[in-house]
This record gives C-alpha cells, sequence and structure tokens, in this order.
C-alpha cells in the first residue's frame, strides 16, 4: 500500500474538502438508514402487496443479507476496479435500486430490488471511512473517524422514525424514493471530485467459488428461518432441503477458504481465540439488540395502538444515549481492559431487557421509553471496545480481513435475529392465546354463553373477549420473548471471558466497522 500512497495526491483542503467529506458521510448515512428504515413501516408495505406481517420481514432481512454477502467482495473489488470507482458506482447503483423499490408491485419484486439496494450498500459502508481518511490530513484523521462513526451511529436511530414519519404522511414508496436525487447526485459528484485518489490496479482472480457458496449456504440459512414458520418448520420438506443445503454449503464453503490461495473470507483468522470471542460476543449481542429494535415496533403497532410515526420515534430513545456516551466509550476503551468493558456493557443491555419484560398494555408513553432511552448507554460500552479488541488479537497483516468478517458477523446476527424474533413472537401468541382461552373460561360455558346472545350484542361481545384474550397473549409473547434475549445478553457477557487479552493495543476508532 505504500506505492500506492506515494501516488496519491495531497489531502484535500477548505471547501472542497468538507464538500467531499459530506458527500462520504451522508453515502454512508443513507446505506446504514436502510437497514433500520423499514423496521417500523415493513407492516405497511406487506399490507400495501398483499402479504402477511411475517412475509413481511424478508424486506428487512433481504438487504441485511445481501449486504453482508457483499462485504467480503469489497476488497477484490477495489484492488481490481479502484476503490473510488467502486464507490461512486454502488452510491449510483444504489439509487437506481431505491427507485425500483419504490417502483414494486408486489413482494417478489421489492425483494429482488432490496436484494440490489444491500449489494450496493455493503461497499459503500465499507469504503465510505476508507476514503474520508485517504482525503483528510494525517493530523484531522481523528476528524474524519468521528463524521464517519457520528453518521453510523445516527442513521439507526433516524431510520424509524423517518420511515414511520413517511408511512403515516406520504406512501411506503417514498421511504425509497428521498434515497434517489441524493444517490444519483452523490455518485457522480464522488466520482468528479475524488478520481485523483484512486489506488493502482492489482488484477487479482476472484474467489468465485468461494462467493458461490457463501451465497448458497447465507440464503439457504436465510430462506429457511423466514420460511419455517409458514411451513411448520422440520414437518416440512421444503425446510429440510434448505437445512440440508445450509450445512453441506456451509462446510463446503469452510473447507474450500481454507485452502484456497485468495480466500474471498479469509477464516484463518479464527485460529486467534480472541478473535473468536469477540464475534461470539458480536453475534449474541448485536442479533440481540437488532432483535429488540424489530420486536418493540411489532408490539406497539399490533398491542399499544401506536401508528408507525410513534412506534419509530420511541425505538429511537433508545440511540440517543449512544450517541452521547460513545467518545466516553472510546475513551475509557484506551484504559481499561477491554473485557471488563465489553463485560459491563453486555450485562447492563441483560438488565434493561429484564426490565422491559414487566411491560403491560397500559403503560404510558415514558414507561415505554425510558428503559430504551437507559438501554442506550450499553451499545456503545460492549461495541466500541470489542473492536479493539477484535483487531488487536489478530496480526497486523489480518486487520483488513478480520474488520470484513467483524461488519460480515455483524449484518448476518441481524437478519437471522430478525427471523427468530419474529417466528418466536408469532409462535408465542398463539400459544399463549390458547392458555389464556383455557383459563379465562376452562369450562367453555362463557363463551357459550356469549355465544348465545342475540344479534348484534353478541357478536360485540364475543369480538370482545377475543380481543381481550389476544391483547394479553400479545403482551405475554413479548415479555416471554424480552426475557429470553436478556438472557442470552448475559450469556454473551459471560463469553467474552474466553478471550485473553488483546496482544498488542489497536485503537478502535482507527478500524473499519
Amino acid at each position: 500500500m505504500s506505492n500506492a500512497a506515494a501516488h496519491h495526491p495531497p489531502a484535500l483542503q477548505g471547501a472542497l474538502l468538507w464538500i467531499s467529506a459530506v458527500i462520504l458521510a451522508m453515502s454512508n448515512f443513507f446505506a446504514v438508514l436502510n437497514m433500520t428504515i423499514a423496521n417500523v413501516t415493513q407492516p405497511n408495505m406487506a399490507g400495501a402487496l398483499g402479504a402477511s406481517t411475517s412475509q413481511g420481514t424478508w424486506i428487512i432481512t433481504a438487504y441485511a443479507v445481501a449486504e453482508a454477502i457483499t462485504v467480503p467482495m469489497t476488497g477484490w473489488l477495489t484492488s481490481r476496479f479502484g476503490g473510488v470507482k467502486v464507490f461512486a458506482v454502488a452510491v449510483f447503483m444504489f439509487g437506481i435500486a431505491s427507485l425500483l423499490c419504490g417502483m414494486a408491485t408486489s413482494l417478489n419484486m421489492l425483494l429482488l430490488m432490496r436484494v440490489m439496494q444491500g449489494m450496493a450498500g455493503g461497499p459503500i459502508m465499507a469504503l465510505s471511512q476508507t476514503l474520508l481518511l485517504r482525503i483528510f490530513p494525517k493530523d484531522k484523521a481523528m476528524m474524519a473517524t468521528g463524521l464517519w462513526a457520528m453518521t453510523s451511529l445516527l442513521a439507526p436511530v433516524c431510520g424509524p422514525v423517518l420511515g414511520g414519519w413517511i408511512c403515516d404522511n406520504y406512501s411506503w414508496p417514498w421511504v425509497y424514493m428521498i434515497n434517489v436525487p441524493l444517490a444519483l447526485l452523490f455518485g457522480v459528484a464522488s466520482w468528479a471530485l475524488l478520481k485523483a485518489y484512486e489506488d493502482p490496479l492489482v488484477k487479482n482472480r476472484m474467489d468465485v467459488v468461494g462467493f458461490v457458496l457463501l451465497v448458497v449456504w447465507v440464503a439457504a440459512l436465510q430462506i429457511m428461518l423466514d420460511e419455517g414458520k409458514d411451513l411448520d418448520w422440520f414437518a416440512s420438506e421444503e425446510i429440510c432441503v434448505l437445512a440440508a443445503v445450509a450445512v453441506i454449503g456451509f462446510l463446503s464453503f469452510v473447507i474450500w477458504e481454507l485452502t484456497e490461495e485468495h480466500p474471498i473470507v479469509d477464516i484463518r483468522v479464527f485460529r486467534h481465540r480472541g478473535f473468536t470471542a469477540s464475534m461470539v460476543v458480536l453475534a449474541l449481542a448485536f442479533g440481540c439488540f437488532f432483535g429488540l429494535n424489530v420486536l418493540t415496533p411489532m408490539w406497539l403497532q399490533s398491542n399499544m395502538g401506536y401508528t408507525t410515526t410513534w412506534s419509530g420515534i420511541v425505538v429511537a430513545w433508545g440511540g440517543l444515549l449512544s450517541v452521547i456516551f460513545s467518545p466516553i466509550a472510546a475513551n475509557l476503551s484506551n484504559r481499561i481492559d477491554s473485557r471488563w468493558l465489553i463485560f459491563i456493557g453486555c450485562t447492563w443491555l441483560g438488565c434493561d431487557t429484564l426490565w422491559r419484560s414487566f411491560a403491560s398494555p397500559d403503560m404510558d408513553y415514558w414507561s415505554i421509553c425510558i428503559p430504551l432511552f437507559v438501554m442506550g448507554l450499553g451499545m456503545p460500552m460492549y461495541y466500541i471496545p470489542i473492536t479493539g479488541l477484535a483487531m488487536g488479537s489478530v496480526e497486523e497483516r489480518e486487520m483488513a480481513s478480520a474488520a470484513g468478517l467483524m461488519n460480515f458477523v455483524r449484518t448476518i446476527a441481524g437478519a437471522f435475529a430478525t427471523s427468530l424474533v419474529t417466528t418466536f413472537w408469532q409462535d408465542g401468541r398463539y400459544i399463549a392465546h390458547d392458555q389464556l382461552a383455557s383459563v379465562v373460561d376452562p369450562s367453555g360455558d362463557l363463551y357459550s354463553l356469549i355465544s348465545s346472545a342475540p344479534g348484534e350484542a353478541g357478536q360485540m361481545a364475543r369480538e370482545m373477549f377475543n380481543n381481550m384474550v389476544t391483547g394479553q397473549s400479545m403482551m405475554l409473547a413479548t415479555n416471554s420473548l424480552m426475557q429470553t434475549i436478556a438472557i442470552i445478553f448475559f450469556i454473551a457477557a459471560c463469553a467474552i471471558a474466553l478471550a485473553p487479552k488483546a496482544s498488542r493495543s489497536v485503537d478502535a476508532a482507527s478500524v473499519g466497522h
């Protein structure tokens, strides 16, 4: 990379620097935003396209899985075509995909366009920080990293709020249409302003077999998780086939990548115990966190009568303290053993989720928001130091591969958590409904009495009885799932004990996420 650096022109100065910085940061903002903007709006989108709410979760997972798959490809694409060119094309394609998402007339079409959007989003997230560091003077590198980190933290907070407001005041296609003009503008402007900072090209061959195997096993596993709840899991032949494809594909992928000279995913870094333990904790904790962000708006809209906008505002409370506390967590991670900070952060998240598991249908707005607001302290406490621990556990030459794998693990964990949370919440509602019905009216005499009432009075009474049981069953299913998530947070907190102290110190802010 030293030769490449020698060919780079001097860092940008003045207005050009800040215009370029805003373009890069805002491109990253929109790529991250689209991971969460559908969290509160997917019921609207699914309903408008004639699909169920459970099928609507594919709108979230399609983007996340596609993004995760393209992240490992970014390094090869950069060396083969150049980082600036890849970034500009990815931003431009993100805009085109967003336009097609807004024009979708069926769920299948929307999912296909979300996959295209996610495949463009992966390189945007990976390259925006790299290019920011390249155009800023060396003495302002932390400013570049801070700008990138701020957009990465603010986007998940703004996503549910913006998506909810658009759906309530306009229509769901505008959730995607707002990306179009800015993406097209940023794509053209980034190439015009930054093409002088292009890397020399290296004609490395692509690990095609590794990429195909990656797509096969990830897609098979994700489809299995999404379809399982509707097909009665392993009672279905389709689910059994998907499970077999996922297992065989994964094992083939691991064997191939371990023997390939230039693997698309360098899984050899998992030989470092510190990195492996960090990835286990990252997958568990981030999956739980993302699952909570999917569960909360579903519960608020289905059980508490919140609009899409207000459920988005409630979810946004969970990110406010994260933005404020991130610089403090970064400072602490340079002074205190990262393992203790990660333990405290995951334990904090577990305790907060346990607090939320005692919710009731008569809770007011602030009773819901305060636990979410307090949760914001735990996220940066574990997420920032885990980066330094993971990167400090691998050899310096492996840091790029390790950073890519971190992003892959994080994104896949979020996608899988979405499927699992919606599955268990739906099943939990049915189980709780049956149990409550048998407790409220064990002999069936009450229902018989209601049914015997004449005309509309009987119909209204039956509906009131069923709505009461349904509302309580949703609440019980939500609280039960919250308790399960809290336990997984506690397991993640304990799992960090498997990691040894990092062999060298790495500033978390200097590593791309």
